[in-house]
């Protein structure tokens, strides 16, 4: 067995102000909570999910910055079309919109593009095979 991919780590401005995001658009929930030295670490994750991936939010980051055309984003699954739709109308009404909804083939599926206070994007997709539930890339 190789290496397993249990979390990813975000050294951001405001962490509060993610941390926020994280639970408003994701339904991520604080998992763990520590103190080193004067800074608060905050571990979020799917209910449910604690023990299997973790975004570690700490502070001391820049605002994050993506040139026009990079595509780097964390991408997070969600049950339909119209959630996907629902989220990219939250986003354009907060003004932290980073695509408009895109829908093309399989294994794409639909999606749109949100920026998290820091400036990281977040993909919310609908239909890839990827995610709790998925049949898996083969199925298509």
């Amino acid at each position: 067995m190789g290496p397993a991919l249990t979390h990813i780590a975000l050294h951001v401005a405001d962490p509060d102000a993610c941390i926020d995001f994280y639970r408003r658009y994701c339904g991520l929930m604080v998992s763990h909570e520590r103190t080193d030295g004067s800074k608060r670490i905050v571990w979020l994750a799917e209910p449910g999910r604690e023990s299997e991936f973790v975004i570690v939010v700490m502070p001391g980051g820049k605002q994050h910055s993506q040139a026009p055309g990079d595509y780097s984003h964390l991408g997070f699954a969600v049950e339909s079309r119209k959630r996907v739709d629902e989220l990219c109308q939250r986003a354009r009404t907060e003004g932290c919109l980073a695509w408009e909804p895109v829908d093309e083939p399989y294994p794409v599926g639909y999606y749109c593009g949100v920026r998290d206070p820091n400036g990281n994007i977040l993909e919310f997709s609908f239909g890839q095979p990827l995610g709790p539930g998925s049949p898996g890339l083969g199925s298509g």
